[in-house]
């Protein structure tokens, strides 16, 4: 039986058959813990806190991962936004890059899903409490494979999210068969060509009314954490779909999603004013070239509160007489159904 836990501070977990194991043993399987330092003349933000304070665990990723780079911006941008950590809320699903909301932002609040059904979570936090930040963090197996139709309906209703894609054409966690996104006669690692035309998430995206859309490169920091703080801050859908190499299954001669590969093919796009002349621009580009970029910001965006008109308060802060109509209310509602 899959057992979910909803985890604040310390712990980012998603275990299965551990009832035999109490909770200090299992945070002692799944995570390292990351010393507390006090860090003289640390910079600080616009409220008190310094970088240190947006870092979580030490990561069991493998080493040169292009997923650590992510996390490591991710701290940044939301330290660099003065975001309060308690105010975050972190969300994942399955794979190697769900893992990683355990290694930023250690005071936040956390969900790790089941396969493919993040987007379904975090739809209900997000209509339970809408001031929050919700930062999810996915893989191109976790919304490009089994959560695709997830993935796409949560950007259909325009929920406020910041949703990134670590994405490396590959299945890391089951050694390295191919993904919807693999690009197609791009090879694995054992010299296997990808038959199929890839999933575009971005392309997805643009089409079904996504408020901002970028695509990043792990490995080039300097242009991730500004289109991550763009992507916290904009209502609605923000899509960073991040091209993020698998080193030990990705990262060889043949592959378009490893770190040589895309540095030296990378193009930068520029932004388009319109979704309809951002996926004009992604069409034009060359195949043998990887766009980067930020596609496309929405000039009035919308998010799914303003669509169907919620109230500001969270749920959790509305007391019982107000959230139940009474009989009375609810035969007079029964009423103007008949």
């Amino acid at each position: 039986m899959l057992s979910l836990e909803i985890v604040s501070l310390e712990v980012f977990r998603c275990y299965h058959c551990s009832s035999a194991l109490d909770e200090k043993s299992i945070a002692n399987m799944y995570s390292i813990k990351v010393p507390k330092l006090n860090i003289k003349g640390e910079p600080k933000n616009k409220i008190g806190l310094g970088l240190s304070a947006y870092r979580g665990t030490a990561s069991t990723l493998c080493g040169g991962c292009g997923h650590d780079s992510v996390s490591a911006a991710i701290a940044q941008a939301c330290f660099e936004l003065s975001l309060p950590p308690h105010m975050i809320a972190k969300l994942s699903g399955i794979g190697c890059s769900s893992k990683t909301p355990s290694y930023f932002v250690s005071g936040a609040h956390a969900f790790n899903a089941i396969h493919g059904r993040m987007p379904a979570v975090a739809s209900g936090a997000n209509a339970a409490h809408r001031q929050m930040h919700y930062l999810a963090v996915s893989g191109d197996g976790d919304s490009g494979c089994i959560g695709l139709t997830g993935f796409a309906h949560a950007i259909k209703r325009r929920l406020n999210i910041c949703y990134i894609v670590e994405n490396n054409g590959v299945f890391g966690l089951t050694k390295g068969q191919f993904s919807a996104t693999a690009d197609r006669e791009s090879k694995n690692h054992r010299g296997e060509q990808a038959a199929e035309e890839p999933v575009d998430l971005a392309m997805l995206a643009l089409q079904l009314g996504a408020s901002y859309v970028a695509r990043a490169f792990a490995g080039d920091k300097e242009t991730l954490v500004p289109m991550l703080k763009q992507a916290l801050q904009i209502p609605g859908f923000a899509l960073l779909d991040v091209i993020s190499p698998c080193v030990s299954f990705n990262n060889h001669s043949g592959s378009t999603k490893s770190y040589a590969f895309v540095r030296a093919n990378q193009s930068f796009l520029p932004e388009a004013s319109t979704s309809c002349d951002a996926m004009r621009n992604l069409l034009a580009c060359p195949p043998a070239k990887i766009a980067l970029g930020s596609f496309y910001r929405a000039f009035e965006p919308k998010d799914l509160h303003a669509t169907l008109g919620t109230v500001e308060r969270p749920l959790r802060d509305i007391p019982l007489e107000e959230l139940s109509p009474g009989k009375a209310g609810l035969n007079a509602i029964m009423a103007e159904l008949r």
